[in-house]
């Protein structure tokens, strides 16, 4: 609790464009402000407006490196993707077979996993990127928490977890393949924000490259 405390003090004493609030039930949301109020949290919701939460049910309050438009008309965007020469997907790979293992285990399609990995980390199962996601398909430690991974960097666990929540993202996206791919990239919350893959060139030429694999 006394770590919550402190990250919640860190995000308030330095004010950003806006904020993720973090839930225990692995939900997050986007806000433009908080503050504390005894054992509430109070946040300044986007479009105006506060909501109250009791401490006890927020994990975490981080800067939102997401832009958010105040103007959602700002943020209309060109239907198509951009063109990129995605190259081939990789055939063999030594993690073929825990690929095939959870692709089956979860019905998602194992090339769907094998493109993902192909573009996330090249295969490398100690890939880290400089915002902390790790291994082969370049989980989050709150996604590893999700899905109970326990170590990132073994590939069976983290090609485990990757598949679970490439499974959920189709779900929660009614099957659409660009938008699963987009909430990979971007996160549910921008794909829900801009109703659609959002307007991020890293994001576009994520799914475009990752969909060129597969055909």
């Amino acid at each position: 609790m006394k770590y919550l405390f402190a990250l919640i003090a860190l995000a308030s004493a330095t004010p950003a464009s806006a904020e993720l609030i973090f839930f225990s039930d692995t939900r997050s949301m986007s806000v433009k402000s908080h503050r504390v109020e005894g054992d509430r949290i109070i946040v300044l919701l986007r479009g105006g407006g506060e909501m109250a939460f009791d401490r006890s049910v927020i994990v975490n309050v981080a800067p939102d490196e997401v832009p958010y438009p105040e103007d959602m008309a700002a943020a209309q965007t060109p239907d198509a993707l951009p063109e990129v020469d995605a190259g081939g997907l990789v055939e063999n790979t030594a993690y073929d077979p825990i690929i095939e293992r959870a692709s089956n285990r979860h019905g998602v399609d194992a090339r769907l996993v094998k493109a993902v990995i192909q573009v996330e980390s090249g295969f490398q199962p100690r890939a880290r990127s400089h915002k902390g996601a790790m291994g082969l398909m370049q989980l989050m430690p709150q996604t590893a928490r999700q899905y109970k991974a326990r170590n990132l960097y073994d590939p069976a666990s983290n090609i485990e977890a990757g598949t679970r929540h490439l499974k959920n993202l189709l779900g929660e996206f009614e099957q659409s393949l660009p938008l699963a791919l987009a909430a990979y990239n971007a996160g549910e919350a921008a794909v829900r924000r801009f109703d659609g893959i959002p307007p991020y060139a890293e994001t576009r030429t994520y799914v475009a490259r990752i969909l060129g694999l597969l055909r």
